[in-house]
């Protein structure tokens, strides 16, 4: 398959905005930022910030009295009029955040925050976590995927349906399990990529999860830099249309690890790869012009414009010199 032509545009850069290991998450034309960290282990408090996209103004907003904690290593989703975060590391002890399976709900429109909490407190739910990865159906359903609890990582998979405010489990992903792993929904289907295993960054394989029969199947690749994308964390994966076919876009992200672990910066990755889910084949994007700085422990999710075409936002995320990006993208296809 022939390389995609795109262009980067630059659409805002604050003080404010410099974190990483937040929750980012695009509702309509508005991206939404919250937690995160400046210095590792100290979480940026607990105010929302709102970027609109089209005039490109960055707005905090004031934490009323009902909201989150400060956290890090969280991940929040967009579904239909609101966003919905889960868990995430905080606290003195920057353990997980353990909210007994409800999810944070964030009501632009009332500029309100709501602890929904399962509708059966004796049934299973997800334990707490932190750099794990979510996705919606954009309809029902929310989708929350490995990540790293007290100790070790994580395989599981479940699902949340909001009307009902009940969790079902559901298989557990390929081995091994990860933490800052990627997974995104495309046409009743999740794709999961990339993670950290606790030794080595994962890579080679897509783990595709089929809603309608709940099995897991896996597309490999050889993630040479040439034929497919090098294996990575703390990634992004987006599902995205490019004149009318349907693409998976995987990018940025860690190849090898810091000794530091989360307190530093290993190699980070400045590619763009997408992948035509009808072929089954990977394309190097080849973006004009400037371009943003290597990156991971960022923030990335799509806008679909008012004429239906599609653009990836990332914002922010941990350079290779350790320092915090402060910066918001737009990723477009020509």
């Amino acid at each position: 398959m022939a390389n995609l032509s795109a262009r980067w545009t630059r659409l805002a850069s604050s003080e404010r905005l410099g974190r990483s290991s937040q929750s980012f998450s695009v509702l309509h034309s508005q991206a939404w930022v919250f937690g995160g960290e400046l210095l590792p282990r100290e979480p940026v408090d607990n105010r929302l910030d709102l970027i609109e996209l089209r005039s490109t103004a960055a707005i905090t907003l004031e934490a009323p009295t009902e909201a989150p904690t400060p956290r890090v290593g969280v991940a929040s989703v967009a579904v239909k009029e609101a966003l919905y975060l889960f868990s995430g590391r905080g606290g003195l002890a920057m353990a997980p955040i353990e909210e007994k399976g409800a999810l944070w709900r964030y009501t632009p429109k009332q500029l309100l925050w709501e602890l929904i909490e399962p509708a059966d407190s004796s049934a299973p739910y997800p334990a707490a976590r932190s750099y794990h990865s979510m996705t919606s159906d954009g309809n029902d359903n929310i989708y929350v995927h490995a990540g790293c609890p007290e100790k070790g990582r994580l395989s599981d998979l479940w699902s949340f349906n909001v009307p009902s405010k009940t969790w079902t489990e559901l298989p557990s992903a390929p081995p091994p399990a990860r933490g800052g792993t990627s997974i995104t929904f495309s046409n009743g289907r999740l794709y999961r990529m990339n993670g950290f295993d606790g030794e080595s960054e994962q890579g080679g394989a897509i783990d595709v999860f089929d809603l309608a029969v709940h099995n897991w199947s896996t597309i490999s690749f050889t993630p040479d830099g040439i034929h497919g994308p090098e294996p990575r964390s703390v990634s992004a994966l987006v599902a995205v249309k490019v004149k009318g076919k349907d693409f998976l876009l995987t990018m940025f992200g860690e190849r090898d690890p810091s000794s530091l672990g989360h307190a530093g910066a290993g190699k980070m990755l400045a590619d763009v790869w997408a992948f035509d889910l009808e072929r089954k084949e990977w394309a190097k994007v080849e973006p004009k012009d400037d371009t943003p700085l290597p990156r991971g422990w960022f923030g990335a999710d799509v806008m679909v414009a008012d004429n239906g075409e599609y653009a990836t936002i990332i914002h922010g995320g941990l350079a290779e010199d350790n320092s915090r990006l402060r910066d918001v993208w737009k990723l477009q296809f020509e």
